[in-house]
């Protein structure tokens, strides 16, 4: 603490305790300051930004090529021949992601309404069963269904095999089904207890206040983290490739062997590759961030 005979603009400097004080250090500043502009950074970039970029990686790529035997032309070339074969592929990720995506929410849905539940053991229940699928890998629940999933189901009268995709779909509406509960629960609690009293004092039963009062407010407030998750299980479909699904990555693996396994062509596939995945959630992740500011509360 300053002491009591000090006199400001005559003595000299007096030391102190107060972290408040303290002279910041130069480099603390600048890793300061790097965080608080990377903290933004992907905020404040606009789409033909992102765009530029990807042209600007591609065209690196190429050139760093070109002194090979294989010029940059015929790289473009090859990969324009292999563009319907990969995309094929791709809408199986598509696909997988929709499905998933639909069973997710509805299992997720009910589980979430699960956890508001007046009763203690669904309560309970739902809050573990929720916790534990939202807190497993999701490659590790993927190589569960797919490996604990019979090959096909004889039912005495048929036999219907399960193809891989469908197990696909199944480990990957797990992990999105825990999320959604958690959302749907969260938009629940969220809403003032104003709303649940002021039904009670109509005489509405718990029923009718959550079909008819609670749920209808919480739909603007799931909207946007629902197009978040399900950017985020499109841009982790191709994890069932591991598993031999045959869908964009498998198509483009097989491209790569069919035309040799030159590895002049490695980043020029899988920087397509990349595009397409990019081009096609890009613009759902913006249309969410969108949503999110027309539907935030405003006080």
């Amino acid at each position: 603490m300053l002491g009591a005979k000090y006199m400001p603009g005559v003595d000299s400097t007096p030391k102190t305790d107060l972290p408040v004080l303290l002279p910041v250090k130069e480099s603390a500043r600048r890793g300061q300051l790097f965080c608080d502009m990377g903290g933004r950074l992907f905020l404040d970039v606009k789409p033909q930004h992102l765009v530029w970029l990807m042209l600007v990686i591609l065209l690196w790529s190429g050139a760093a090529q070109a002194a090979s035997k294989y010029g940059v032309v015929w790289q473009f070339q090859t990969v324009f021949k292999w563009t319907p074969f990969i995309l094929k592929g791709f809408a199986l990720n598509i696909l997988i992601s929709i499905f998933a995506m639909v069973i997710g929410t509805v299992a997720g849905a009910a589980l979430g309404l699960m956890q508001v539940s007046l009763l203690l053991p669904v309560r309970r229940g739902s809050w573990v069963f929720t916790q534990f699928f939202r807190n497993s890998p999701w490659l590790v629940l993927l190589f569960s269904v797919m490996l604990l999933f019979p090959f096909e189901l004889d039912l005495g009268f048929a036999v219907i095999p399960v193809p891989d995709w469908t197990k696909a779909v199944v480990g990957f509406s797990l992990p999105i089904m825990a999320n959604i509960s958690e959302v749907v629960r969260g938009a629940v609690v969220s809403l003032p207890s104003g709303q649940w009293e002021s039904a009670e004092s109509l005489a509405f039963s718990r029923r009718q206040t959550m079909w008819m009062i609670i749920l209808p407010q919480c739909v603007k407030r799931m909207i946007p983290p629902w197009i978040n998750w399900y950017c985020i299980l499109t841009m982790a479909t191709p994890l069932c490739s591991i598993m031999g699904v045959e869908e964009s990555v498998t198509h483009t693996v097989q491209a790569l062997n069919a035309e040799g396994d030159k590895p002049e062509l490695l980043p020029v596939f899988y920087g397509f590759l990349l595009f397409i995945h990019f081009v096609f959630t890009y613009p759902i992740a913006r249309y969410s961030i969108r949503l999110e500011k027309m539907y935030a509360v405003k006080i």
